[in-house]
């Protein structure tokens, strides 16, 4: 079976074609350096983006896979959670596509894509763990099975990479902040001990996050120019990804599961990937860089499961959302079906 799969949840546009027999054929990715002036993403300027660069990628996705839209057998895209400005652009496509191609329509959700990803590589075993970490989201998510989610818990303002991005503003770095400060923070080392944000939580926000605290203090020490910004940086990613790990731990203690699924674009860090592989008794699994930020490999693939369980796509009237929990999604889809 072969899928059309379509990202636009944020700032970058992807197209791809996933094989079911030979796997990946395709996967452009056009991403909107523009909003690098800005230190942000822009959801205007992004949609706008979205609208110019879609043809020309779409057309480089099926040349790289050496086909033509009447080889595609379905066409899957995202849905929800995002820009809702971004994300009417792609499922707008998408539901042309699929009405002129009269192919089927298949929604994704972008937590699950991203976590997903990470079976394009490997095929991991039921139940896992995953801790979704990206500019948008940082979630635990106890998957059961394809469609079987339980939210564990999620940030309670800022998004790790978020914070990533604002730090690096701080520090004059560049954006997305990410990569800006997981390199600079490796000429560094940890001068200033950081709050590690709910860290021993018992009660209500055992498994949530919160950073937006950690952030104020980064700030803080910035403007104090006191530290290079080599250690300034080593200490705050410390602090990040020792919250991110204490709390998936506590996680896995509680739920009693052995896996973890590492997915969003802050899984690419180096620093989060040397710490899980110090850790014992736990397997971690993260995808490769290229599948750590949006694409619409992921979204193909996790298009080509659902597919594979209903067996028929959504009609037209099924609609993007800017919010809704992965949890809810499988619900929706039945509500939808129903």
């Amino acid at each position: 079976m072969i899928v059309l799969g379509i990202e636009s949840s944020c700032d970058d546009t992807s197209v791809a074609v996933y094989d079911s027999e030979r796997g990946v054929l395709s996967n452009v990715v056009s991403s909107q350096l523009i909003h690098a002036n800005f230190g942000g993403v822009y959801p205007e300027i992004a949609a706008r983006e979205h609208t110019k660069n879609f043809l020309p990628v779409l057309d480089k996705a099926l040349k790289d896979a050496k086909m033509s839209l009447k080889d595609v057998d379905a066409v899957a895209c995202t849905f929800m959670p995002g820009l809702i400005v971004s994300l009417v652009v792609g499922v707008s496509a998408a539901k042309s596509l699929s009405f002129a191609a009269e192919k089927p329509l298949i929604p994704v959700h972008h937590i699950e894509a991203h976590i997903f990803a990470n079976f394009l590589v490997k095929e991991i075993e039921y139940p896992f763990l995953a801790l979704v970490v990206s500019g948008g989201h940082t979630e635990l998510v106890l998957v059961k099975d394809f469609e079987d989610y339980v939210y564990i818990g999620g940030t309670l303002d800022d998004a790790v990479g978020e914070v990533f991005d604002k730090v690096a503003r701080a520090l004059d770095l560049g954006f997305p902040g990410g990569p800006f400060i997981d390199r600079l923070a490796q000429q560094g080392k940890e001068v200033i001990k950081f709050p590690r944000p709910l860290v021993g939580e018992k009660g209500e926000n055992r498994f949530n996050f919160s950073f937006s605290g950690l952030k104020t203090a980064v700030i803080k020490e910035i403007r104090k120019g006191i530290y290079s910004k080599e250690d300034i940086a080593a200490s705050f990613q410390n602090a990040i990804i020792e919250t991110l790990l204490k709390k998936t731990l506590d996680a896995c203690n509680e739920f009693n599961v052995n896996r973890v699924v590492i997915a969003g674009g802050v899984s690419a860090n180096s620093k989060l990937r040397e710490e899980v592989s110090k850790i014992k008794d736990i397997e971690f699994y993260y995808p490769p860089l290229y599948l750590c930020t949006d694409n619409a490999a992921m979204v193909a693939y996790t298009g080509y499961k659902r597919f594979v369980k209903y067996g028929k796509g959504v009609d037209l009237s099924f609609e993007a959302k800017a919010r809704l929990r992965i949890d809810k999604f499988p619900q929706l889809l039945r509500d939808f079906h129903s």
